[in-house]
């Protein structure tokens, strides 16, 4: 399976309360085609409603898949995937990076009560990940997908073939990270 035509890239910048969230349209061919902006709160639990509101705020019915920056997102502000994907309508993957035992021990470490249980309820709703190797086995780092409204096969096709040669990240994640950088460093935590 090649890129879809064109994949919003979600990705956040967190200051010390406020994480910046960008969202990137990126064509196939890795063209930037649209940027739309949201905040959400460090440490919060509003991840979720920036991810959507960013689709809204664009407004691009040609988008055919959302991919999301790791499920984790300024500070155990967790994305709840299947949310995602029920309002948008479009398959939704979450990218990581690095193999990992599990969010549960970190997740008990930093919260307790109503607030972890609501992190933990997000967190056990999220599907497994996926290890994904790169084309051509040339020793690079695999990538880790957790997908949601998509077979893990596809997803796994999906993101291969938005990496871009020379690039670890796939472009609409790239894309969207450095966006999100810049409006960060712009606004800072207005």
């Amino acid at each position: 399976m090649a890129a879809p035509s064109r994949t919003l890239g979600i990705a956040f910048s967190d200051g010390d309360r406020v994480s910046r969230v960008a969202g990137a349209v990126v064509r196939a061919d890795g063209t930037l085609d649209g940027l739309a902006f949201e905040r959400c709160a460090v440490g919060g639990t509003d991840a979720t409603e920036a991810a959507i509101a960013l689709s809204d705020a664009l407004g691009r019915e040609d988008v055919r898949h959302v991919a999301c920056a790791g499920v984790a997102p300024a500070w155990f502000n967790l994305l709840d995937l299947r949310r995602v994907h029920e309002a948008l309508d479009r398959p939704v993957y979450a990218v990581s990076y690095e193999p990992s035992p599990g969010l549960g021990p970190a997740l008990r470490e930093a919260f307790d009560g109503d607030a972890l249980e609501r992190r933990l309820d997000i967190y056990r709703s999220l599907p497994p990940r996926v290890r994904v190797e790169r084309a051509g086995d040339d020793g690079s780092r695999p990538l880790f997908v957790r997908a949601v409204g998509i077979d893990d096969d596809r997803a796994a096709a999906a993101v291969r073939g938005l990496v871009r040669e020379g690039f670890r990240r796939p472009e609409p994640l790239r894309l969207a990270a450095v966006a999100a950088s810049a409006h960060r460093e712009a606004v800072g935590e207005e």
